[in-house]
C-alpha cells in the first residue's frame, strides 16, 4: 500500500489513532466526571506504592506543571493524597485514596467495554499484537523501561 500526504507519516497515524481511542475512553469515563488524563493518574497510582511527581509525570505522559494541576484537582476531590515517600520520608509522594480506588472500580467496567469495542473493530489478536508492537516500538525508541514497571514495582 502506497500512502501519500499525512497518511504516509507514522507520527500522524499514531496521533490519529490515539485521538480515536481517547475519544471513546473519554466517553466511558464521562459518567464519573473523570478525564482520560485523570484516569491515567489514578491507574498509575493503583499499585498502592506512592510515586513522586517526577515518576508519575513520566509514567502518565504529562508535563510537570500540567500534572501538578491535575493532581491538585484530584486532591480536592479526595481521590488522591500527598504524603511521605515510603523509601525516603523527606520526599513527597502521591498516593491513591480509598475514594480514588472506589472510583477506579466503578469505571473499570466502562474501560473494559471500551477495550472490547476496539477488539470488536480491530480483532482481539490484532489488538494484542498492536499493543505488543507499540510497547516494543517505545522501548526501541526510548531505550528505557516503563517508570512504574521498574524492578520492585508492580505494573498497574
Amino acid at each position: 500500500m502506497v500512502t501519500t500526504g499525512l497518511g504516509s507519516s507514522l507520527a500522524y497515524l499514531l496521533s490519529r489513532a490515539e485521538r480515536s481511542v481517547n475519544r471513546g475512553l473519554a466517553a466511558a469515563l464521562a459518567a464519573e466526571d473523570v478525564t482520560v488524563e485523570q484516569w491515567r493518574i489514578l491507574r498509575g497510582l493503583a499499585d498502592g506504592r506512592g510515586h513522586s511527581m517526577g515518576e508519575l509525570a513520566e509514567a502518565v505522559l504529562m508535563p510537570h506543571p500540567t500534572l501538578t494541576k491535575a493532581v491538585d484537582r484530584l486532591v480536592d476531590r479526595s481521590l488522591v493524597y500527598r504524603g511521605h515517600a515510603p523509601a525516603d520520608r523527606r520526599r513527597v509522594a502521591v498516593f491513591l485514596a480509598d475514594r480514588g480506588a472506589e472510583l477506579l472500580a466503578r469505571v473499570d467496567g466502562g474501560v473494559a467495554e471500551h477495550h472490547q469495542v476496539i477488539e470488536a473493530a480491530y480483532g482481539p489478536e490484532r489488538t494484542e499484537r498492536l499493543m505488543r508492537d507499540l510497547e516494543s516500538l517505545v522501548r526501541a525508541l526510548d531505550g528505557q523501561a516503563d517508570p512504574l514497571s521498574l524492578p520492585g514495582r508492580a505494573r498497574p
